[in-house]
């Protein structure tokens, strides 16, 4: 009687789909198919098969024409459990380590890891991740800052302000075996080691007025050097014009022979951000584009291939320049390294 029915909501029209297929899986196992054979033959899994199986052992033919019982929705976590996840991320650490993941979060307050994931997510939680920061113990930070970012959203009349700063020591790195290209479903590949072919230091001058770049890669990065690439602005520059350079406080940029060389050039003023304060000179974020674009995955057997690259990315980035524009004013960040004073002295 059982066979028979089986045959029945097999080849029966008005069977619905997943009832045959329920049948025809419970009529070859009694042929003596292995699961794994009926799993091949319907192209359904193995669990499907074990579960419908066991369903017509226990029920018969009823068994089959059901579907399986789901389980319920979980039962939302309460409030208070979602705060004492909370509090833990922010005010514990697990033991013997820096910070939580969501598996020892999960184990620690007998939750699922899918549960941490969205309470995290729902609190902009991410214990895994930490910023980098340094507050600048400058004696003249406010003048020095009032006085950079003044230049940047007020430019004097009839001047030219400019970013100017050194990268130094870019490495011409060869790798040691040749990488593979990304293709689809996988990223391109680089060795890990590399050859050393040299170094060469780029001067970079940004240009706050149209976004162009003036730079020029010499060998050193001494205060001759520097000079040399004062030089090379004051050609590239229109001569009535007044330039406002905005520079670090690295040692060549103040030795005697640059405040000589100063003298001689009065359209030339230094304005020099505060220590520890890169972030405040613009032309930092344009070396970032240069090493992630051009630099960092780029293989050169030579520094002249190096400042061939480098060249040519100038040359690029110059036919389409892109405009760095400052946007907060001094109290803004004033207010907001005060902030961060504040947050700091509560930790101690």
């Amino acid at each position: 009687n059982q066979q028979r029915r089986l045959e029945f909501l097999k080849t029966s029209g008005k069977t619905p789909q997943k009832i045959a297929l329920r049948a025809k899986l419970v009529l070859l196992a009694s042929q003596g198919k292995s699961n794994s054979a009926i799993a091949r033959t319907l192209d359904v899994s193995r669990p499907t098969v074990l579960l419908w199986r066991a369903r017509f052992r226990h029920s018969g033919v009823p068994g089959i024409m059901k579907d399986a019982p789901r389980p319920g929705r979980k039962k939302a976590l309460s409030p208070e459990k979602i705060q004492t996840v909370v509090e833990a991320t922010l005010h514990s650490k697990p033991e013997g380590q820096t910070h939580w993941s969501v598996r020892t979060m999960a184990r620690a307050q007998g939750i699922s890891r899918m549960a941490v994931q969205r309470i995290w997510k729902l609190h902009g939680l991410q214990p895994h991740r930490v910023k980098t920061f340094k507050l600048s113990n400058d004696k003249r930070f406010v003048e020095k800052l009032r006085d950079v970012v003044g230049l940047y959203m007020n430019p004097p009349e009839k001047a030219l302000v400019l970013s100017v700063d050194e990268k130094s020591q870019i490495q011409a790195l060869d790798r040691t075996q040749p990488g593979l290209p990304m293709k689809k479903g996988r990223c391109g590949t680089m060795t890990h080691d590399y050859k050393r072919h040299g170094t060469t230091t780029l001067f970079a001058a940004l240009n706050m007025l149209d976004g162009k770049v003036l730079g020029e890669c010499l060998p050193r990065h001494r205060s001759k050097e520097f000079l040399r690439f004062m030089g090379t602005i004051d050609k590239n520059t229109p001569p009535g014009l007044d330039l406002h350079l905005i520079v670090d406080n690295y040692s060549t940029h103040k030795s005697p022979i640059v405040k000589r060389w100063m003298k001689r050039h009065p359209r030339f003023h230094l304005h020099f951000i505060p220590t520890s304060s890169s972030w405040l000179n613009m032309v930092e974020r344009w070396f970032r584009n240069i090493t992630d674009q051009a630099i960092r995955r780029g293989v050169f057997t030579s520094v002249p291939a190096l400042i061939k690259a480098i060249e040519e990315y100038l040359a690029a980035h110059n036919e389409n320049p892109k405009i760095f524009t400052w946007t907060k004013d001094a109290d803004t960040i004033l207010a907001k390294v005060a902030k961060c004073k504040e947050a700091l002295g509560t930790q101690h």
